[in-house]
C-alpha cells in the first residue's frame, strides 16, 4: 500500500470514524481504525462490533491499493498535531508496520491484519428514504438530548421515527421529559415504525453537519438495520427492539396559562438561576403573570441554595389566561430551549403539578413536554 493524502482530509475522517469507537471492550481491534487504500480514496473504517459502524471515505493518491487497520488514538493524535501539508503512507508487502511522512515528520506504526476487523454488515435495500440533510440534522438536535442514558427501559435510549405519508415523527423521552419532531419529506413513504440508538443518531448529527446533499436512510428487510448514507460517509446502526411508549397521550391538549417570552432572555435568567440552583436540588421556579391596564405581563425566574441564598430574575411576558406557577429541572429547562429554531417561544402550563409544553413561535414541527418538580410555593 503506498499513497498520499491532504493532512486536513485523514484528521476530519479520523475524528468522524473514531466516534464509533467504544471505550472500554474485550476486542482490541476495535479500538482500530480499518484503512483501505482503492483507485483515488481511502475508506476509513470503525465499529463497536455491537451497535454502530462509520465509514469515511477521503481523496487520495494512490499509488499502489492495500489494507491496514492502525490503532485509532495514536493515529489521530499524531495526525492532529502534523503541519497542513501531504501525508504519505507506505506498508510494504506482507509487513505490518506502516511508515508515515509529512514536511519533517516521520513515524511508524504497527497494525493489525484487516481480514481479523470486524465486518460491517451490508443494509440490503429493502426500504429507502431520502431525507433533507439540513431538516434531519435540525430533527436530531430537537430529540436526542431527550432519549435515556441509563439501560433500564432499553427502548427509551432510542429516539422513536414514526414514517407515514410524508412525513417522519421523531419522538424521544426519558420518563421526565418527551421531545417530538416532525419532519416533512418530498416523497411519501410506507408506514413504519423503527427506534435508532440515541448514540447512532448523536454521531449522525455531528455528520451530517457537514453534508450538502440529501442523506439516503435504508432499512434492512429483517428490520434490525438502518444505514445512513450521507454519500461521503455511511453509518450503520443496529435499531432497538421493542415497543415504544405511546407518547402522544403524555401531550397535554390544553392549558389554563398561555405565556409568550423571548428565548434568549428566558436562556439568559435560566442560566443565572441555575447557578443557585446547584445547591437546591435544580429547581428553576417560573411565575407567569398577566398585564393589567395594557401593561405587559411578566415572568418571573427564580431558585433557592437553602442556605445559602436566592436569586430573582424577570422579563417581559405575554401571559394569556391565570397567574401560572410551575418548577422545572433548570438543566432540563436549559436543553429545550436550547435547540428552539425560533426567537421566542410559548409556555403553556395547567398547574403547578401538571406537565408544561414547550414550543417555538411560528414553528409547529416541534414540541417539548418537561415534567414538572414539586415544590413548596
Amino acid at each position: 500500500m503506498r499513497l498520499s493524502c491532504q493532512q486536513e482530509d485523514l484528521h476530519r475522517g479520523l475524528s468522524a470514524v473514531a466516534r464509533a469507537i467504544p471505550a472500554r471492550t474485550t476486542l482490541p481491534i476495535t479500538q482500530h481504525v480499518l484503512f483501505e487504500a482503492l483507485e483515488d480514496s481511502i475508506v476509513l473504517s470503525a465499529t463497536d462490533a455491537e451497535t454502530i459502524a462509520i465509514t469515511y471515505r477521503i481523496p487520495a493518491e494512490v499509488e499502489e491499493t492495500g489494507s491496514i487497520t492502525m490503532p485509532s488514538r495514536l493515529l489521530s493524535d499524531f495526525v492532529a498535531t502534523l503541519p497542513h501539508d501531504p501525508i504519505s503512507m507506505n506498508l510494504a508487502e506482507r509487513s505490518r508496520q506502516v511508515s508515515l511522512t509529512c514536511a519533517r515528520n516521520t513515524a511508524s506504526i504497527g497494525g493489525l491484519d484487516p481480514d481479523d476487523f470486524p465486518p460491517i454488515p451490508p443494509v440490503d435495500d429493502a426500504a429507502s428514504v431520502q431525507v433533507d440533510s439540513e431538516r434531519l440534522r435540525k430533527a436530531i438536535a430537537q430529540t436526542v438530548f431527550s432519549a435515556a442514558t441509563d439501560d433500564s427501559r432499553p427502548v427509551l435510549t432510542g429516539v422513536h421515527f414514526g414514517m407515514a405519508n410524508h412525513e417522519v415523527r421523531l419522538a424521544a423521552a426519558d420518563g421526565f421529559r418527551l421531545s417530538v419532531h416532525t419532519m416533512e419529506l418530498d416523497d411519501e413513504v410506507d408506514e413504519r415504525a423503527v427506534i435508532v440508538p440515541a448514540r447512532a443518531l448523536g454521531e449522525l448529527g455531528r455528520l451530517v453537519s457537514d453534508a450538502t446533499g440529501p442523506v439516503t436512510m435504508t432499512f434492512n428487510s429483517a428490520g434490525t438495520q438502518v444505514q445512513f448514507d450521507l454519500g461521503h460517509a455511511k453509518l450503520v446502526a443496529q435499531l432497538i427492539q421493542g415497543t415504544f411508549p405511546n407518547y402522544e397521550q403524555l401531550i397535554p391538549r390544553e392549558s389554563t396559562t398561555h405565556t409568550e417570552v423571548s428565548v434568549s432572555e428566558l436562556i439568559r435568567e435560566t442560566r443565572i438561576a441555575s447557578i443557585f440552583a446547584r445547591d437546591g436540588s435544580g429547581i428553576v421556579r417560573l411565575i407567569g403573570t398577566p398585564g393589567e391596564g395594557g401593561a405587559p405581563g411578566r415572568l418571573e425566574i427564580t431558585a433557592r441554595a437553602e442556605e445559602i441564598g436566592d436569586n430573582e430574575g424577570e422579563i417581559d411576558a405575554i401571559v394569556q389566561g391565570e397567574e401560572a406557577k410551575i418548577a422545572f429541572n433548570g438543566r432540563y429547562l436549559m436543553d429545550a430551549l436550547q435547540v428552539l429554531d425560533s426567537d421566542r417561544a410559548i409556555i403553556d402550563t395547567s398547574s403547578p403539578s401538571s406537565p408544561g409544553v414547550i414550543r417555538p413561535v411560528g414553528d409547529d414541527t416541534f414540541v417539548h413536554v418537561v415534567m414538572p418538580m414539586f415544590v413548596q410555593w
